[in-house]
C-alpha cells in the first residue's frame, strides 16, 4: 500500500481572492497566484515517499465563473512547478448532492482505490473545514489545516494547525509515515 498526502488546491498551493469578506477560487489565469512555498513543499513530500494528489472542489467551473479550459490551465501550470502525481476534482455545486463535494470523502476515496493508497498512513492538508472533515471521513491518519486568519462558517478539529504548506510538509516529513497525533 502507498502512503499519500493529499492536497485542497485553493488555499493551499494557490492564494484564494476575497470576495465579499470570502476566500474563493481564482477565476481567471492573471488572478491565479501560487504561493512561494508550494513548489519546494510538495518536492519534500515526494521526496519523502508520498504520492502527492490534489483533491479540490471547483463548482465556479459547473457554474460557468470559470471555464473548464482555465482551470485546466491552472493545473498545468501546477504540474509544470511541481511533482504532483493526480488531481482528483469535483465540479459540482453543494446542491447537486454529489458523494465527491468536500466535506464528503469521494476524492480521497477515488484516489485511495485508483493508486492502492493506505489512508491510515497517509495526510490530508487544507484550509478550510471541509478538507478537515473529508480527510476524517476517508479514515486518513492525520489532517492538517493551514490557518490563512480566515473566520470559518463551521469549526473543525485537525490533527494539526499550521501557516503554511511548507510548515505543513515539516510536519509530515518529521512523522515520516507514521500518523499518530
Amino acid at each position: 500500500m502507498v502512503k499519500a498526502v493529499f492536497l485542497d488546491r485553493d488555499g493551499v498551493i494557490n492564494a484564494n481572492l476575497e470576495r465579499d469578506g470570502k476566500p474563493v477560487a481564482p477565476t481567471t489565469m492573471a488572478e491565479f497566484k501560487i504561493f512561494p512555498d508550494a513548489a519546494q513543499a510538495v518536492r519534500r513530500l515526494k521526496d519523502a515517499g508520498f504520492l502527492v494528489v490534489v483533491v479540490t472542489n471547483q463548482p465556479d467551473v459547473a457554474t460557468g465563473r470559470t471555464p473548464k479550459a482555465t482551470m485546466e490551465a491552472m493545473h498545468e501550470e501546477i504540474r509544470a512547478l511541481m511533482p504532483i502525481d493526480d488531481f482528483e476534482i469535483c465540479l459540482h455545486t453543494d446542491a447537486d448532492g454529489c458523494d465527491c463535494r468536500k466535506p464528503k470523502p469521494g476524492l480521497l476515496l477515488r484516489a485511495a482505490a485508483k493508486h492502492g493508497i493506505d489512508l491510515k498512513s497517509s495526510y490530508m492538508i487544507g484550509d478550510r473545514w471541509r478538507d478537515v472533515l473529508a480527510g476524517q471521513a476517508a479514515g486518513c491518519g492525520a489532517t492538517i489545516r493551514i490557518d490563512h486568519g480566515l473566520v470559518e462558517d463551521r469549526p473543525s478539529t485537525p490533527d494539526k494547525t499550521v501557516k503554511s504548506l511548507g510548515e505543513a510538509a515539516d510536519f509530515v516529513v518529521r512523522r515520516g509515515s507514521s500518523t499518530s497525533a
